[in-house]
């Protein structure tokens, strides 16, 4: 999902992007992976990276030309910079259950970068309340607006999406 806000925090564009081809395991590590040998494995994760670059690349160039203005900047959900390549040392808790997340996360980075916009990482814990720090007064209706001017959906993870494009903004 991705939300797209102006320097003013209005939402200009919300929608689903596509982050792995069809016919590809949209969680390899975690669902796909644990009959096979870590040499079939880490091909297979291999091929679904490559699938999410090219999906995640198409997705990010049809939402950047639909805009009114450029994309200056990315907010991604924050992932252990320590996490490990190994797709063996993958394979095992507690790495299993956040190595098909860390994957798309660093694709999307990687796609950001190559398209010269900035990466802001977030913790999604805690990113609401550090923007309506910054927001203050205005934090119920800069976050909440959206629901009531662009209807449904307008959940929790839209309003976390928009709260780190403010604390990106401030980060600038």
């Amino acid at each position: 999902m991705a939300v797209t806000a102006s320097a003013g925090y209005d939402v200009v564009d919300r929608r689903r992007i596509e982050l792995i081809e069809p016919g590809l395991p949209a969680a390899p590590v975690e669902h796909e992976v644990s009959y096979l040998g870590d040499e079939a494995a880490a091909r297979m994760v291999a091929a679904a990276r490559a699938s999410a670059l090219r999906a995640a690349s198409a997705s990010l160039d049809q939402l950047a030309a639909s805009l009114p203005g450029p994309v200056v900047s990315m907010s991604l959900r924050a992932w252990p910079l320590d996490f490990p390549g190994d797709i063996a040392v993958q394979r095992r808790p507690p790495y299993q259950s956040r190595a098909d997340s860390v994957m798309y996360c660093q694709v999307l980075a990687e796609c950001a970068h190559e398209r010269g916009w900035q990466v802001h990482l977030y913790s999604a814990r805690d990113v609401e309340a550090q923007a309506a720090g910054i927001l203050g007064q205005r934090a119920g209706d800069v976050l909440g607006r959206p629901r009531a001017t662009l209807g449904p959906p307008w959940t929790k993870d839209h309003r976390v999406a928009l709260a780190a494009t403010i604390m990106a903004a401030s980060a600038a």
